[in-house]
C-alpha cells in the first residue's frame, strides 16, 4: 500500500516535470519514490525477468537491440529514457508492468542492481576511461562487477575485454560472445595480477592464467554468429560495432528463451537509438549523428566515418557529464579525418582543433552548429559530437 501511494505521488510528479519542464520525468519520479518508499526496489522486481545491460559504450544501443530482440516474441519493459541509475530504473519498474524488463544500467550502478533486482541475466559490454572524476579507475569497475557476480544465474560477456572477462568469470554461468575490443589502450595490464597482457591475434592471457575464454556467439562482417552458424545479418545501424552489439543482444534473448533468428529480426527493425545515427537534412547537408563520450567512443567514431564521403563535423564541450578534463583527446587518433574537410564547434572547440592540427588536420572552428554545418561541402556530413553537444546537437535540429 505504502508503494501504490508512493507511485500515485511520483506520477504527479512525473506529470507536472512533462507539462512545465517538457522533461520525460523518469527520474523526478523515481526520487520520489524512493523518499516516499526507499525499499520499493526489491518488490517491484520480484516476480519479474530482468536483463541488466551495462559497460562503458554502448549500453543505450544494446538495451534497444536487446528489447527488440525480446519483443520479437513478447511485451518487454525497459527505460528506454536511458535514465540509467537507481531513481530511473526504480521508476521504469513502478511505471510499466511487463513480466520481462531489460534495463541500460550504470557501470557504479550494477552492484544495487544486482543485489535489489535478481536478475536473471547480465550483458558485459565493455570497460574503459570515461568520466575521470567519477569513475576514475578502470579496473574499480570491474573488481566491484565481480564482487556482485555470484548472485548472477549468467553473464552474457565480452571475452575479448580481459576486464569484463575477469568480472564475468565471478557469475554463476557464462556466456562468452566474440564481441571485440578494438580500444585496447585501457587494457594493458591483467585485472587478475597486474602483469602485462600478453596479445596474439584475437586471443589475449597473463602469466597468472588468466586467458581470453573460448566463446560460443561471435561476428563474421555483418552476420552474427552462433558457434560456426549464421544466425543472420545485421544491418539496421552502421558500423562493425553494431554488429558486436546486435551479438550481444541476440545471445541475450536466447539466455531468456528467445529464438536466435527471432531474434535476429526483431534488432532489425531498429532506427535511430535516442538520436544515434539519426539522419537530419539541414539545408542542402544529409547529417548522420554519432555520440562519442570517451577515448574508446571517439576512436570508433574516427574509424567508422573514415570510409565515408562528404565532411565531419566535430562537437565537443567537456560540460560535468562529459568530464571537466580533455586532455585524453590525445590518446585518440584523428589521422584517419586528417585529409578531410572537418569543422568543429561547441565549448571547448578549441581544444578539438588543436588536437585535429597535431594530426594534419586543418579544421575550420564555429561559434555554432549549423555555422559548423553550413561550411561544409554539400551532401553527407558525419556529426560526432560527446555528449552534453549530442543533446544540444538533438535539440537545435529536431533529432
Amino acid at each position: 500500500m505504502r508503494i501504490r501511494l508512493a507511485y500515485l505521488v511520483a506520477r504527479l510528479a512525473v506529470l507536472l516535470s512533462q507539462r512545465v519542464l517538457g522533461r520525460t520525468g523518469g527520474v523526478i519520479g523515481g526520487r520520489v519514490l524512493l523518499k516516499l518508499a526507499p525499499g520499493c526496489a526489491a518488490p517491484l522486481a520480484r516476480g519479474r525477468r530482468i536483463v541488466l545491460i551495462s559497460g562503458t559504450n554502448g549500453k543505450s544501443t544494446t538495451t534497444a537491440m536487446t528489447v527488440a530482440a525480446v519483443a520479437a516474441e513478447r511485451p518487454v519493459a525497459t527505460n528506454a529514457d536511458g535514465s540509467n541509475t537507481q531513481p530511473g530504473i526504480v521508476w521504469t519498474l513502478a511505471s510499466q508492468r511487463e513480466a520481462d524488463v531489460v534495463l541500460e544500467t550504470d557501470e557504479a550502478w550494477m552492484t544495487w542492481a544486482i543485489e535489489n533486482l535478481k536478475p536473471a541475466a547480465v550483458v558485459l559490454l565493455n570497460l574503459s576511461r570515461d568520466q575521470l572524476h567519477r569513475n576514475p579507475e578502470v579496473h574499480r569497475i570491474a573488481r566491484i562487477w565481480r564482487e556482485a557476480l555470484p548472485a548472477v544465474p549468467v553473464a552474457i560477456a565480452n571475452a575479448d575485454d580481459p576486464a569484463v572477462a575477469w568480472a564475468a568469470q565471478a557469475a554463476q554461468g557464462q556466456l562468452w560472445v566474440a564481441a571485440g575490443q578494438q580500444w585496447t589502450a585501457d587494457s594493458v595490464v591483467c585485472p587478475q595480477c597486474g602483469d602485462m597482457l600478453q596479445r596474439e591475434g584475437t586471443r589475449w592471457w597473463s602469466a597468472c592464467g588468466l586467458t581470453r575464454p573460448e566463446t560460443s556467439w561471435g561476428v563474421d562482417g555483418d552476420s552474427v554468429l552462433t558457434g560456426s552458424e549464421v544466425v543472420g545479418a545485421f544491418t539496421a545501424l552502421p558500423g562493425a560495432v553494431n554488429v558486436s552489439n546486435a551479438a550481444m543482444a541476440v545471445a541475450a534473448a536466447t539466455v531468456v528463451g528467445g529464438n536466435p533468428v527471432r531474434a535476429l529480426a526483431g534488432t532489425n527493425t531498429l532506427g535511430d537509438v535516442a538520436g544515434r545515427y539519426a539522419q537530419v537534412q539541414v539545408g542542402p547537408h544529409h547529417v548522420r549523428m554519432i555520440l562519442a563520450k570517451n577515448p574508446a567512443g571517439w576512436q570508433t567514431a574516427m574509424d567508422m566515418v573514415a570510409s565515408r564521403d562528404g565532411g565531419i563535423a566535430l562537437a565537443f564541450n567537456a560540460a560535468g557529464v562529459d568530464g571537466r578534463d580533455p586532455s585524453w583527446l590525445y590518446d585518440v587518433d584523428f589521422e584517419p579525418i586528417a585529409q578531410r574537410a572537418v569543422s568543429v564547434c561547441g565549448e571547448r572547440a578549441t581544444e578539438m582543433t588543436v588536437r585535429l592540427e597535431i594530426d594534419g588536420a586543418a579544421p575550420a572552428q564555429f561559434d555554432d552548429l549549423r555555422s559548423a554545418i553550413a561550411s561544409l561541402p554539400p551532401g553527407e556530413v558525419d556529426l560526432v559530437a560527446n555528449y552534453s553537444a549530442f543533446q544540444q546537437a538533438r535539440r537545435e535540429l529536431g533529432a
